[in-house]
């Protein structure tokens, strides 16, 4: 019998894409300060435009030099700086808080997130979400290495919430790494099939043949395939009865 219900965040409890506008949104401000030239809303066009067009790592700097604004490594430092660091505007989907509001009394409930720190926890403060959760690991403060697919910071929640990996079940994205060492602890592994969305350019560029998102596709290691698949996050809870 399932326990205890440990979930992702990005891409599954919200969409990470409403983080990066938001992120974006900061930076075109700061950017407007470094000319008169252009306004927040033009930059923030541009800035959008080559992050779905282009190498999501260089996305300040192409958006840059497209504006005509000199820029050196301070500058980018300082862009990603304020993206990471940011108080973002984001909304958790009604469906997911739904979900957690049927799940709380019923199961302890965990989180468990990778990424930069405070980005991660300025990302759960913005959702109003810390109150669902008996336990919050982020695996930046066990430190890089022990981000998934690490079972690092699974095995510190079987601890923090002194669970049996038996009756747990996580619930995430991404075939690739999420799912490697819940199987290997035995836990029930459950993925969430979410669409992307937010422009057309963005998912033609990250959808599969499946309409789904490229982290949904099969990975080979031998572990990785989550045990249930799920295309709406409110299914778990007649899954979870089951179980």
């Amino acid at each position: 019998m399932i326990t205890t219900v440990v979930f992702d965040l990005d891409d599954t409890l919200y969409d990470e894409i409403d983080f990066c506008r938001s992120g974006f949104q900061a930076g075109a401000e700061f950017i407007a300060t470094l000319s008169d030239r252009h306004s927040p809303d033009d930059i923030l066009a541009t800035i959008w435009d080559c992050f779905i067009t282009g190498d999501h790592g260089s996305t300040f700097d192409a958006a840059l030099r497209r504006l005509g604004i000199p820029y050196d490594l301070n500058i980018i430092g300082k862009l990603v700086e304020i993206y990471r660091t940011h108080t973002p505007t984001l909304t958790l989907p009604a469906e997911s808080r739904a979900t957690l509001d049927a799940l709380r009394g019923k199961y302890t409930l965990g989180l468990l997130t990778d990424g930069y720190l405070p980005t991660q926890r300025l990302k759960v403060q913005a959702l109003g979400i810390e109150d669902y959760f008996a336990a919050i690991v982020y695996t930046e403060e066990l430190g890089r290495e022990f981000w998934k697919p690490s079972p690092r910071g699974f095995e510190r929640l079987i601890e923090l919430l002194n669970a049996r990996p038996e009756q747990m079940a996580y619930i995430a994205d991404n075939e690739t790494k999420d799912f490697i060492a819940p199987n290997q602890l035995g836990m029930l592994t459950i993925q969430l099939l979410r669409p992307w969305r937010g422009c057309p350019a963005l998912e033609r560029k990250r959808q599969g043949q499946d309409g789904l998102a490229a982290n949904t596709q099969p990975s080979p290691h031998p572990h990785a395939a989550p045990k249930l698949r799920i295309d709406k996050i409110g299914k778990l809870i007649d899954i979870l009865a089951q179980s």
